[in-house]
């Protein structure tokens, strides 16, 4: 099926179950920052522009995005808010991964030759690990990259903005605010 280049959103490890040392420190961060992409998202889509859910297997080898959406909305989870703030749709993508890039052993390469895809829209979590290992991953491939600065966070500010500002001194990303992506679309 041919599809026009575009850009697609990449959410970045937003279904995450927070279930880790040092959680709380990022969920901090996190929350604010997954009320603005879920803004974000719905003015994206509306314009058609593909949702790519990129997330982690969290060493559950035997499970898949159902299962991983199940369990980070459950009642006991600390990141239900979160994933339930944004929740996929039937139309969006996901790409389950095993380590730190969404590039890595996944088959989102593919998926975005699939949709014509040449420049990616970066948002998530932790913005000093995941984001930045797939912002790589993603220059490395020559994909054009924006990261949406308040879209991301990490555990700590000082953390956060050292990355974002790693993409884009060395990975030639575009780094904005989402209103700036919002007031484009208008």
């Amino acid at each position: 099926m041919s599809r026009p280049a575009g850009p697609a959103l990449l959410l970045i490890d937003v279904l995450n179950d927070f279930q880790f040392p040092e959680s709380g420190k990022l969920l901090r961060y996190a929350l604010p920052a997954a009320r603005r992409i879920a803004r974000l998202r719905q003015a994206l889509k509306a314009d058609g522009i593909p949702v790519i859910y990129v997330n982690d297997n969290f060493g559950r080898w035997q499970s898949d995005f159902k299962e991983q959406v199940a369990r980070c909305t459950s009642s006991e989870c600390p990141g239900r808010e979160i994933a339930s703030l944004l929740l996929p749709q039937e139309d969006d993508y996901f790409v389950l991964k095993p380590k730190h890039s969404g590039f890595y052993a996944t088959p989102l390469e593919v998926l975005l030759g699939y949709l014509g895809v040449r420049d990616l829209i970066l948002t998530g979590f932790a913005t000093d690990i995941c984001v930045v290992y797939t912002a790589n991953d993603a220059y490395m491939r020559d994909y054009g990259l924006t990261v949406v600065s308040d879209c991301v966070a990490a555990e700590s500010l000082p953390a956060n903005r050292l990355a974002l500002e790693q993409m884009k001194s060395r990975l030639k990303a575009r780094v904005v605010k989402s209103n700036s992506l919002l007031k484009n679309r208008s």
